[in-house]
Parts: structure tokens; C-alpha cells; sequence
């Protein structure tokens, strides 16, 4: 998909270096062009503008005065002759910063920078969070959210079950028989009456003992050909 830019600088000359640069680049789509900042407002409204070549001089309204009295998304890539405004311009998240005479090279650099910040813009806002990532328990009188890859292993203790995740236990009173009918079956897998385990926190597997962390688990002599097969399954390189 082609990034949609616009050119805003009053000089003819620079807007048609521009043009002419953008017009070399496979990813770039030229969606409209204006001397002044006022006349570039129109243009995002209309286009839906993902980058903007901004120049910082110009009549009526000056580039950096623009960025900060606009509500734009796009990224802004700043053409100019005076480098002093620099500093100030990446105060204003500005994505790059080019001075004029501006080689071809230059130009490409900063464009694919934006390239890959729509890219990573675009990935981000499609990630949805996933409601089942995680379940709740009660401990120490308040509801706790506990992620599912931040537990590494939950064990039997009489009458509750303790869990053991990257940073802390935590104790809940439930059986470790209910526990396990509750948790994803294709993370956690019981392998003693007493165990279940996060089946990606596992390091090795040491005869009947498990590494998790630093942390020996051991399985149970009658689930054992169960459990190396479930956390192996095809993932055995074979000679």
C-alpha cells in the first residue's frame, strides 16, 4: 500500500524537486501540493494523508506554528534551508529533518523511514488485545489478574494451591483438580497430582524432572510417556 503525501512550500522550484523525487519512489502516491500551510489544512481533510514534506518558511502561517496548532496523524518530514530550526522541529515529533539543497539519497532515507513507521503504526492499531490471555483469583482479601505467560507452574497444598509466576505466589483456595479443568489445556499440562506447568516455561527435561526457571519439577512415574510426548509432540529433531 502507497504512503499518500503532499508537498507544502511556497517555492515552485522546491515543490518540483519534490515532485519529481517522490514521483521515483515505488511506495509514494503525490496527493496534492500547496504554497502555504492554510491551503495544506483542505488537503488533509480530503486525502487522508499519511506524510507531509513540510517547509518551515512560508507566508501567513510558518511550519512549525502549523504542526502545533494541528491535530494531523501524518508523519512530517521537514525541508529547509535553515538548520537552526532543527532542534525545535523534533520537539514537535517531527519524523526527519532535511536541508535544502536535499540530495535524491536523503530524500530516499527519510522516506523509508516513514515507510516503516506506517508500517509499525498500521501492525499496531490491528493488534487487538485477547480476552484470554489471563484469568482472576482471589488472594489477600482482593482480586488478582494473573496472565497465563506469566505463570510458570501452580502446586498442591492441602486444602489451596499455590501459583508461582515470574515475580511472585500467590496463594488461592481452590483444588488443583478444579484448577486444571479451568486452564488452557494447550498451555498448562498436570504432571504430578500435585503439579501443573506452564508448558512454554519449560527449559529441559532431565529423566523425570522438569526445568522451569530455577525450579527442578518432578513428573509423575505414571504420566511421564504422557507428558514428554504432549510438551515434545513434533518438535523432536531427528537424526
Amino acid at each position: 500500500m502507497k504512503l499518500k503525501c503532499i508537498i507544502v512550500d511556497d517555492e515552485p522550484i522546491a515543490r518540483k524537486i519534490l515532485q519529481e523525487f517522490i514521483e521515483e519512489i515505488s511506495f509514494l502516491e503525490l496527493v496534492g501540493q500547496a504554497e502555504n500551510p492554510l491551503k495544506a489544512m483542505t488537503l488533509l481533510d480530503e486525502n487522508g494523508v499519511d506524510l507531509i514534506f513540510l517547509d518551515i518558511n512560508m507566508p501567513k502561517l510558518n511550519g512549525i506554528d502549523f504542526l502545533k496548532n494541528s491535530k494531523t496523524s501524518a508523519n512530517v518530514i521537514m525541508t529547509t534551508a535553515y538548520a537552526e530550526y532543527a532542534i525545535e522541529g523534533y520537539g514537535l515529533d517531527v519524523l526527519d529533518y532535511l536541508v535544502k539543497p536535499i540530495s535524491f539519497d536523503r530524500f530516499l532515507k527519510a522516506c523509508n523511514k516513514a515507510k516503516e513507521m506506517n508500517a509499525l503504526r498500521k501492525n499496531v492499531q490491528t493488534q487487538k488485545p485477547n480476552p484470554d490471555d489471563h484469568f482472576f483469583i482471589k488472594c489477600n482479601n482482593q482480586i488478582e489478574k494473573v496472565l497465563y505467560e506469566d505463570l510458570l507452574y501452580a502446586e498442591a497444598m492441602l486444602n489451596y494451591v499455590m501459583l508461582y509466576t515470574n515475580s511472585k505466589k500467590m496463594m488461592v483456595y481452590v483444588t488443583i483438580k478444579n484448577l486444571e479443568e479451568q486452564l488452557p489445556s494447550d498451555i498448562f499440562i498436570k504432571v504430578h497430582k500435585s503439579f501443573i506447568v506452564n508448558k512454554t516455561k519449560i527449559k529441559s527435561i532431565e529423566g523425570v524432572i522438569l526445568n522451569i526457571g530455577k525450579e527442578k519439577i518432578t513428573i509423575s512415574q505414571s504420566l511421564r510417556e504422557k507428558v514428554i510426548s504432549e510438551i515434545v509432540k513434533d518438535k523432536m529433531i531427528k537424526r
